[in-house]
């Protein structure tokens, strides 16, 4: 634990001032929390795959909001969620090519962070994803508090109680605020950070031995009353977690929500699943007021993602004896573009920030538009849940031909290689512009980097084909469960799973029947011991020997477990590159000079019978590459800017181009 005291915060972070009705002789302060989660590095409001500005993102685009609360009241306080310094191209181009440590110039998050004067930060998941060393180099460059109250150092000794945290749990700052008298008052502010402890599964490779995490509630009940006893007046959680509809269990990569019940918190700023609260996504959630933005009577929010929102917390104030308690609470978040009065409103980029970014958003362009090779096609994700699609192929033959000439001459040389691939970019909750489309002739960083998100390491995992048979089971649940006997049209899409658990694996040809409920859970438990939607799984033309072993590449987020496949869980990798899935394709496309895309139809979904009224929502731009695809047909729009595809049952088993 750490104390700061901010005798000057009503320049760098003091509380936005909202006067609450008439004076009374009771003090009152009304209280406005303002907070960015999943940055993912969208600092400029540009678009570095498609190499265009975006007016929907970006950090630059959110600096207004901040600033005109500032402007209005002398009180702001600002905090970040996690998951900052890793996601464009910049977050690559600053750590593997810049370069991050003492000699180098301020990361650009640090640098536009410590500009507005975050007053504290929690550490996100992603933010390990280049190993501890980049990131104690990246935030050591933080002019504010970094916490992460669940992530504890490996001692070395048997002593759980003496284990120390990885960044500190939490904050108490005194700070001294405006009443609503005019009055300036002294306010304890206790800030306490979590996040989700599944780095350890997700970075194993990384964090093992060095660090351990624990579940966030039952931190969250170890901190809050020290907080509490060590005089905080308010109580609030950055949680870099997601909410969940279902009871706790413990352990949850999701279950900020129930921080809420945890006695002495007054509000929670949570993230990670890169939605909105309060918002139309969580309808239904338990004990929850979608119109005050709270659960459990206290305020919570969720400012989306990429800079698309800004989280806004309101707190009321007031003395009970001699301390402060919150009485009344709301959340919302404000999208930095909203149609008002008929017309598009969009914050302007903050010209302070853009001079501050100028340097790393040139270095990042001349990084990304840097040439690799040559396309002789065009490569698109808008039909990938249809089929095997060239983007897919070209990634699974790259992470072949690396790891094919990694193993060559080890004990495991001889066994036949698969690889394991899916399609990032393919729409969903990211909406419409969320594709990979890459033209016919030169390809550049960038447009690998559009093709291959992440950066993941390669890792290569042994398996039986039983185990081969599993994880595609698992892997099928990105479609939905069709009822051939309905008439209502159903989307083949399953809207619940993200594209990046869309494992297609390549060296096997295989049939997913979407009539057939799921085999397994979201955890990876099984579900229904008699559901096979996999069928005609075959290796080298034969149905697969479930005794037989293959390696199968893929990255290190989901050897290591990421994603609850069956078998997956670290114990079956055989081999851990040093270097990421991004690199291996760069490397395949310039040792090959061109790439002629194509596809080996590795799997194709059975067709269905007359009269099921299946559909799928892909880009409008999709429309002109219906040729590729005749079981499709274009229907209209569909809701958030998509077209709608009517698939004819028939020929759906048609395979993709």
């Amino acid at each position: 634990m750490i104390r700061l005291s901010h005798p000057g915060a009503l320049m760098a972070g003091a509380l936005f001032l909202a006067l609450a009705g008439p004076a009374s002789a009771q003090e009152k302060v009304d209280l406005q929390v303002l907070a960015t989660t999943d940055l993912h590095m969208y600092l400029e409001d540009y678009d570095y795959y498609a190499d265009k500005p975006d007016a929907g993102v970006g950090l630059v685009r959110v600096a207004p909001l901040i600033r005109a609360a500032r402007a209005a009241n002398p009180n702001t306080l600002l905090l970040d969620n996690g998951d900052l310094i890793q996601g464009t191209p910049m977050g690559d181009w600053v750590v593997r090519e810049r370069g991050v440590g003492k000699d180098k110039p301020a990361h650009p998050a640090m640098a536009t962070m410590n500009l507005l004067g975050y007053d504290a930060a929690v550490l996100g998941n992603h933010e390990f994803n280049f190993g501890l060393d980049v990131l104690h180099n990246i935030y050591a460059g933080a002019k504010f508090p970094v916490l992460a109250g669940n992530v504890f150092k490996v001692d070395g000794d048997k002593d759980p109680a003496n284990d120390p945290t990885l960044y500190p749990a939490y904050i108490i700052q005194e700070r001294t605020l405006v009443d609503d008298k005019g009055a300036k008052q002294k306010v304890k502010i206790g800030i306490l950070g979590l996040l989700t402890p599944q780095i350890m599964t997700w970075d194993k490779d990384k964090l093992e031995g060095r660090v351990t995490t624990r579940d966030i509630i039952d931190m969250a009940n170890v901190y809050v009353p020290r907080m509490k006893k060590e005089g905080a007046d308010v109580v609030i959680v950055l949680s870099h977690s997601g909410l969940s509809f279902f009871p706790r269990e413990g352990g949850e990569e999701n279950i900020s929500n129930a921080l809420t019940e945890v006695a002495g918190v007054d509000a929670v700023i949570t993230g990670h699943s890169h939605r909105v609260f309060p918002g139309k996504d969580y309808e239904g959630l338990p004990k929850v007021d979608l119109t005050k933005g709270t659960v459990n009577g206290k305020p919570l929010v969720m400012s989306g993602s990429y800079g698309s929102h800004l989280g806004i917390i309101q707190l009321k104030l007031e003395r009970k004896g001699k301390a402060w308690q919150v009485v009344e609470g709301t959340a919302m978040a404000k999208p930095i573009q909203e149609r008002q009065d008929g017309r598009m409103v969009v914050a302007e980029p903050d010209a302070e920030m853009t001079a501050v970014l100028a340097p790393s958003h040139q270095g990042t362009l001349d990084y990304v538009r840097r040439p690799v090779g040559k396309v002789t096609a065009r490569i698109h994700s808008y039909f990938s849940y249809l089929g095997d699609s060239a983007g897919v192929e070209l990634v699974a033959e790259a992470q072949r031909a690396y790891v094919a000439r990694a193993l060559a001459g080890t004990e495991n040389a001889g066994l036949p290689i698969l690889s394991a691939a899916a399609p990032f970019k393919s729409g969903g909750r990211p909406g419409v512009a969320f594709y990979t489309d890459i033209a016919a002739g030169s390809v550049a960083i960038r447009n690998v980097a559009d093709l291959y998100l992440y950066p993941n390491q390669l890792a290569v995992v042994k398996l039986t084909g039983a185990q081969v048979r599993d994880w595609l089971e698992m892997s099928s649940r990105a479609l939905s469960v069709v009822d051939p006997a309905r008439t209502e049209p159903q989307p083949l899409v399953n809207a619940r799973v993200p594209a990046y658990a869309f494992d297609i694996i390549d060296g096997v040809t295989y049939t997913i029947d979407v009539t057939q409920p799921e085999r397994f859970d979201r955890d990876g438990k099984l579900a229904n011991d008699k559901a096979h939607r996999i069928k005609d799984l075959m290796f080298e033309g034969k149905p697969i020997d479930d005794k037989q072993v293959f390696l199968v590449v893929t990255n290190n987020y989901r050897a290591n477990g990421g994603g609850a496949v069956p078998a997956l869980d670290g114990s079956t990798v055989v081999y851990q590159s040093p270097d990421t899935v991004q690199s291996a394709i760069i490397d395949y496309i310039r040792a090959k000079g061109v790439v002629e895309p194509s596809t080996d139809n590795s799997f194709r979904i059975a067709p269905l019978p007359a009269g099921v009224n299946l559909y799928i929502d892909s880009s409008p731009l999709a429309q002109e590459l219906l040729p590729e695809q005749p079981a499709l047909r274009y229907e209209g729009p569909a809701p958030d800017g998509f077209a709608r595809y009517r698939i004819d049952p028939a020929k759906i088993g048609g395979g993709a181009k």
